[in-house]
């Protein structure tokens, strides 16, 4: 066996420091744009301290739940190089949940399914057959769609603006259009460190931008401090529990898509990077990780994570499987989260900067979709599951008012799109008999 391929193998600090550093670079900017849209749907100002606060939050326990990956202790953790952050699955239900219910809505539900996605690794085995990838593909496809509308707003000026003369103005979509152009330019015109990390300098080019025509405001940078400690049941958020129970089961359904999309990274490292299949100890493992992960950050103001598949692509491009590189990286995370200033400094980017990134983050969520559809048979009974689960998932998220008769937490759960479609195909895919070839 190549020593690169031992998940156990200690390299140089030379060495790892730089592969380290190149799996933050490949997860950052997808890390952090969660906890800016939730804090936007919850009518937080975009750059206000409970926005920076989340963002910080966002970079320490993606961090935290790195390490309970790699290191593991007892049952928890695939002890694999699997990079944690914070999941994009689970935004178009959060973003329902916070704009009807609060962000203490949001944080209990994380907290309750997160408890929820860790009891999921005693049976995660049982339960792949309910997510083949015709209804993974369909759920990822559908998780990109209902977030593109959030993209096109904030490269358009941001949702406060809505309605407003400068809504739309070139001045904000000549900013996104400089990260979306600098983004295709890096991932297509160049390799390796750089091309991974083309989105994060997209946004870097837009900030730049922004700043050289006087966009950018750096008082917060100035009074924020240069380290703060997370603290539990924080009182930056109104914690009240209204749709508490809705809200849990939104959680808990996304936390079963999530947990079989990290059983597919999880196969998708050994097999890229050692050459084998995973076992079942690291495939429960890493979706207990997952879920203790996600608990763990809504007790202190975060979001759920996931494992991100970029980082998985990056173990098979440089054949590193070390897992002390991304518990590395893990390190590194936790770090600029426990500095307000470097939150500070994220969250003084113009709307409009992180609406070009954004915009190609989502597209890329629907192309991730898209290919896992790629090898399905498209014969007549997987058609219509595809046909029907997302004309009546997207249809309900377009038209919401068609759901004003029913209860508010059940329009709230069913408008988000992302459920209905979620269990639409999964019961059709259960209950629809196979096709002979």
């Amino acid at each position: 066996m190549n020593n690169h391929q031992d998940p156990n193998e200690k390299l140089d600090l030379k060495v790892s420091t730089p592969l380290a550093v190149q799996h933050l670079l490949a997860m950052f900017a997808s890390n952090i744009t969660p906890a800016i849209i939730i804090a936007g749907a919850a009518g937080y100002a975009f750059g206000g301290a409970e926005m920076l606060y989340m963002i910080q939050m966002s970079m320490v326990f993606a961090g935290v739940a790195t390490l309970m990956q790699t290191i593991g202790f007892s049952k928890v953790g695939a002890r694999l190089p699997i990079m944690q952050g914070t999941s994009f699955a689970f935004v178009p239900v959060m973003i329902g949940i916070a704009k009807a219910a609060g962000m203490g809505a949001v944080f209990a539900s994380t907290i309750l399914a997160g408890i929820f996605h860790f009891l999921l690794g005693f049976v995660i085995g049982k339960l792949r057959h309910l997510m083949p990838p015709l209804v993974t593909g369909l759920v990822i496809i559908s998780i990109g769609l209902a977030l593109i509308p959030v993209g096109v707003k904030y490269a358009a000026g941001g949702v406060p603006l809505m309605g407003k003369e400068g809504f739309g103005g070139l001045n904000h979509w000549g900013l996104a259009l400089v990260v979306i152009f600098t983004t295709l330019g890096i991932k297509f015109y160049c390799k390796g460190f750089l091309s991974t990390a083309a989105v994060l300098i997209g946004l870097l080019a837009g900030y730049i931008v922004a700043a050289l025509f006087g966009m950018v405001s750096w008082a917060k940078v100035g009074s924020a401090s240069w380290f703060e400690l997370p603290m539990p049941f924080v009182t930056k958020f109104d914690w009240n529990f209204d749709m508490l129970g809705f809200a849990i089961i939104g959680m808990c359904l996304i936390s079963l898509v999530s947990a079989v999309e990290t059983v597919g990274d999880i196969s998708g490292i050994t097999k890229g990077g050692a050459n084998r299949e995973a076992s079942n100890e690291e495939l429960e493992g890493g979706t207990m990780a997952d879920g203790l992960g996600s608990a763990v950050a809504g007790i202190f103001g975060g979001l759920p994570n996931t494992s991100f598949s970029q980082n998985v692509g990056l173990i098979a491009m440089t054949g590193v499987m070390s897992r002390h590189v991304v518990t590395l990286s893990g390190i590194f995370l936790i770090i600029c989260g426990l500095i307000p200033k470097i939150g500070a400094i994220i969250s003084s980017m113009p709307i409009a900067v992180l609406g070009g990134g954004v915009i190609v983050m989502f597209g890329m969520v629907i192309s991730a979709g898209l290919k896992m559809l790629v090898d399905i048979n498209m014969n007549r009974r997987n058609m219509i599951i595809i046909a029907v689960s997302l004309s009546v998932g997207l249809g309900l998220q377009t038209v919401p008012q068609a759901l004003q008769h029913l209860p508010a937490s059940v329009s709230m759960l069913l408008s988000t799109g992302l459920l209905p479609v979620a269990v639409i195909s999964i019961a059709l895919n259960a209950l629809m008999p196979e096709e002979s070839e």
